[in-house]
């Protein structure tokens, strides 16, 4: 029931924002009953699953991956709905960091006598939900780094020339990354350089999936020229942890950084990066004039060298994107 729920969520991924993206499901004796959180100042998924089981949701359990609202936000508690509905048990996967939350949901249903279970999937709705869990505990983004290079690591040819390193399958994925993404940052040197539109133009979201209304917001490290392509765009300068907790407060849950190379290697050596997204072509420059990932020195010794953790990786086309978390 549970696996039924993270699909739901996986479902509204992309049209939540800055709300969770949860699911949930009541199983009743004659069937199971799905429901999706809507756009925000819309329904929580708990609602929409209740809506649609009806008076079948009385005596049922009802899975959800997130713990029920017990507060009047847009729209009323999450809690009150189940208790009113007469449903016997709710499975939880994972407690609500947000302040507002943090336990109440679960403490409003056992006081109403429903027995409540939590832990059920915990580290996959956990690892689904980390750009919402982080925002609430830190009021930062979730920061994913996103760099396309060849397999010696360059990103551009001595002459500063880089389209296009990675194939079409590639370039599709990447646009996927932008759709579920809140903001989408680059360095004013990438602008007046490549001139890039940041738009989500390539990748089409699967059947099932309902796609994000409009783009994400569009974020440059300094200022460009007024005739940019990136415009309308958000112009910020100032320290990174300055500039994250900005647009934190903003709203952005996501944020997706596609570089240049200082501005990549700004975020990396300040440890701001919570997830890398590296795609590798299956091409060689065979020399140290192509540009490099990261600008600047590195590590000035094997010992200094930052190490993380894979955590998926995956063909697309004739290339690889490897994922890559501290």
């Amino acid at each position: 029931m549970m696996d039924l729920a993270l699909e739901a969520a996986r479902s509204c991924r992309l049209v939540t924002s800055p709300n969770p993206w949860v699911g949930c499901v009541i199983d009743a004796t004659d069937g199971q009953f799905l429901g999706a959180t809507s756009p925000p100042g819309g329904n929580h998924a708990e609602i929409n699953a209740l809506e649609a089981a009806g008076q079948r949701a009385e005596g049922a359990d009802l899975y959800t991956t997130l713990e029920p609202c017990n507060h009047q936000g847009r729209t009323g508690p999450c809690t009150d709905a189940v208790i009113a509905a007469g449903v016997a048990r709710v499975v939880v996967a994972i407690e609500d960091p947000d302040r507002a939350v943090c336990g109440q949901g679960i403490s409003a249903l056992r006081e109403a006598g429903i027995e409540v279970e939590v832990g059920v999937r915990a580290d996959e709705v956990a690892d689904l939900l980390a750009p919402y869990l982080k925002h609430r505990r830190t009021g930062f983004p979730w920061v994913v780094l996103k760099l396309a290079a060849s397999l010696d690591g360059r990103i551009a040819a001595p002459d500063a020339t880089s389209r296009w390193i990675t194939g079409p399958e590639a370039r599709i994925d990447a646009h996927r990354l932008r759709a579920e993404s809140d903001a989408v940052l680059v360095g004013a040197g990438t602008i007046r350089a490549d001139n890039p539109s940041l738009t989500v133009r390539d990748w089409q979201p699967p059947s099932g999936v309902t796609p994000r209304t409009g783009q994400p917001q569009r974020i440059v490290l300094g200022t460009v020229p007024a005739d940019a392509r990136v415009h309308p765009a958000l112009e910020m300068d100032g320290p990174l942890e300055q500039v994250l907790g900005e647009l934190g407060e903003r709203g952005v849950i996501q944020l997706l950084v596609e570089g240049g190379a200082t501005t990549a290697a700004a975020f990396h050596r300040a440890g701001l990066v919570d997830h890398y997204a590296v795609y590798l072509a299956p091409a060689l420059f065979g020399g140290e004039d192509g540009r490099p990932m990261f600008a600047g020195p590195g590590a000035a010794t094997v010992s200094d060298v930052w190490r993380g953790e894979i955590h998926a990786v995956t063909q697309l086309g004739s290339d690889l994107r490897i994922d890559l978390r501290p």
